[in-house]
């Protein structure tokens, strides 16, 4: 805490002797030290609900663990056990040192440590179960059925990505985005580096590891066309608009206010453009206050108010409502337990 200096100190100050009576200096608090090793999950690692977007950004083999503290570090930065980690670009006030092994460097698959992500990339990369086609091949054909112009796409909660990657085998440029970082992270690392690696519960803590790769999928020659991004549905920046299609999967029954986003969309998709929304329509106050549900609820003449209903008198005055379709889903969670769901289709075509 500066007893020294405000800054780095000279190399040699501070050192301790090695039983050969050699001197080694500078192990811990003058600079952080560059490590080659990337920061990596370990083992049972949980997303703490406060910090959704700290940890996981990081493990894309691309962010270095910096090790050591440095001459200003303070409080749990001068743990041993802290762990932190940046681009090599990034200034840490950190330094290196060679390290010599006749070692092999060998790179393993690292999987997915993360338990909701790694459900959602079965229910995403998988191919089928019970005969129910895969929800996102099936969303993407759907809605590339209806779409007349292939320039410019937004699949909004796009989760791991699937979808983003199947649409832009027939659009110019699609825009991934998700509220979750750990969930983009997924789509992200399939672009840059071609596969993901996660695994499966089968029973209890006994688990199926599986790896993707697009190539496999067939589609390999679209990650160049798809970007993913973190974003809210409900307040998405300027940037996002231009589109010949928005694609909005299973999500307005998980927003905070799903009026807000509903009504951003006339001003984000081109004429003739469409929006898909789907969603099974499980309202819950965790998500959205009920004030804000656009069905599933009872007016004050108790009459019942479906949410296609309210979609239709929010979107009618700018979009046309073009088909209906029911879409089935199945979610695993173990090798003996699936959620089966059928989401409503709507597809809406704007005047």
């Amino acid at each position: 805490n500066f007893a020294h200096y405000a800054s780095a100190s000279p190399v040699d100050i501070f050192g301790f002797s090695l039983q050969n009576g050699q001197k080694i200096y500078d192990l811990i608090g003058n600079v952080w030290q560059w490590s080659r090793t990337p920061i990596r999950a370990f083992q049972g690692f949980r997303v703490h609900p406060a910090y959704d977007d700290f940890s996981t950004p990081t493990f894309d083999e691309k962010h270095a663990l910096i090790l050591g503290s440095s001459f200003a570090s303070t409080g749990n930065l001068l743990m041993l056990h802290s762990r932190y980690a940046f681009r090599r670009h990034f200034f840490q006030h950190a330094g290196f040192r060679y390290v010599v092994s006749k070692n092999d460097d060998t790179q393993e698959d690292i999987y997915e440590s993360d338990a909701l992500v790694s459900q959602y990339c079965a229910f995403q990369y998988s191919k089928e179960y019970f005969g129910v086609q895969n929800f996102a091949l099936a969303c993407s054909a759907l809605a590339c059925k209806y779409a007349t112009s292939f320039g410019k796409a937004l699949d909004l909660g796009c989760a791991t990505g699937r979808a983003s990657f199947e649409l832009a085998k027939h659009f110019e440029c699609v825009q991934g985005v998700d509220f979750s970082a750990r969930f983009i992270s997924v789509g992200a690392k399939l672009k840059e580096q071609g596969y993901v690696a996660y695994a499966t519960t089968i029973e209890g803590e006994i688990e199926q590891k599986h790896k993707v790769s697009l190539k496999e999928l067939g589609l390999e020659d679209t990650a160049h066309k798809v970007e993913f991004w973190q974003g809210d549905a409900c307040n998405l920046k300027p940037n996002f608009t231009g589109y010949d299609l928005v694609m909005a999967t299973n999500l307005i029954d998980r927003l905070y206010n799903p009026k807000i986003f509903l009504e951003s969309m006339r001003e984000r998709i081109n004429q003739g453009g469409i929006l898909m929304l789907t969603s099974p329509y499980t309202w819950q106050e965790q998500s959205t206050k009920k004030e804000f549900w656009l069905g599933g609820y009872y007016d004050e003449q108790n009459n019942p108010v479906f949410t296609i209903e309210k979609l239709q008198s929010l979107l009618q005055p700018h979009f046309e409502l073009v088909a209906l379709h029911d879409v089935e889903f199945v979610i695993p969670e173990t090798k003996r337990k699936f959620q089966h769901s059928i989401a409503q289709a709507s597809i809406w075509r704007k005047r």
